[in-house]
C-alpha cells in the first residue's frame, strides 16, 4: 500500500512516529511530508528532526513542493493520514485552500475518492473547529481525535499511543481485509 503521512504543527507527534514504524513494518510505501511547525513540535516533543525518520519513509517531500508527483490525481497513493493534524491544516482543508503540499494532497485524495484519516489535536474545541471537522467529513474524511482510551488498562505512555495507531491502522486496512 502506498500512504503519505502528514505530520503538522500540533502536539502529538509521538503518534506519528510509532505509526510510521508499524507501516515500516507492514512493508508499506511510506511518504512523509512534514510542516515547518511539525518539524518545530517533532524536535521539542521527541528530540527528532525529519531526517531522522528517514530510515521509516520511502521519500520525504518538502511541504512547499506543490509541483511533488503526489501533488497529482495520477499519484498511486492509496491513503493520507495527518497525524498530529493542527487547526491551522484543518481550517486549510476543510476550505478548499491548498497552500501547502499537506493541504493539497487531502485535497486530492478527497476529490479522487481515497481513504483519509485526519488526526486532530486540540482541546478544548471550539465551533469553528467542529463546523472543520464536519466538512471535511461529509467530504469523505475520517475524524480520528488523538483521545486515549483506558479501558485497555494501558500501563506506559507507549500503551496510549499504540492504542490510536493500532486504530489507524484497523481503518486503513478495513477494506482490504488485512
Amino acid at each position: 500500500m502506498e500512504i503519505v503521512v502528514g505530520i503538522t504543527g500540533a502536539s502529538g507527534v509521538v503518534y506519528a512516529v510509532e505509526l510510521l514504524k508499524k507501516l515500516k513494518d507492514r512493508g508499506e510505501k511510506i511518504h512523509l511530508i512534514v510542516s515547518e511547525n511539525g518539524e518545530k513540535v517533532l524536535r521539542k516533543e521527541v528530540g527528532l528532526k525529519k531526517e531522522d525518520l528517514k530510515r521509516f519513509v520511502y521519500k520525504i517531500h518538502r511541504n512547499e513542493d506543490l509541483e511533488s508527483p503526489i501533488a497529482s490525481g495520477q499519484s498511486s497513493f492509496e491513503a493520507v493520514v495527518i497525524v498530529p493534524c493542527s487547526m491551522k491544516t484543518l481550517a486549510g482543508i476543510a476550505n478548499g485552500y491548498t497552500q501547502t503540499l499537506i493541504e493539497r494532497v487531502v485535497d486530492v485524495a478527497l476529490k479522487e475518492r481515497r481513504k483519509v484519516i485526519v488526526v486532530p489535536r486540540e482541546t478544548p474545541l471550539n465551533l469553528i473547529h467542529l463546523r472543520n471537522m464536519e466538512r471535511i467529513a461529509e467530504a469523505g474524511a475520517i475524524i480520528l481525535p488523538a483521545m486515549p482510551a483506558f479501558y485497555n488498562k494501558p500501563s506506559t505512555l507507549l500503551d496510549l499511543v499504540q492504542f490510536l495507531t493500532h486504530k489507524i491502522e484497523r481503518i486503513l486496512y478495513e477494506e482490504k481485509g488485512n
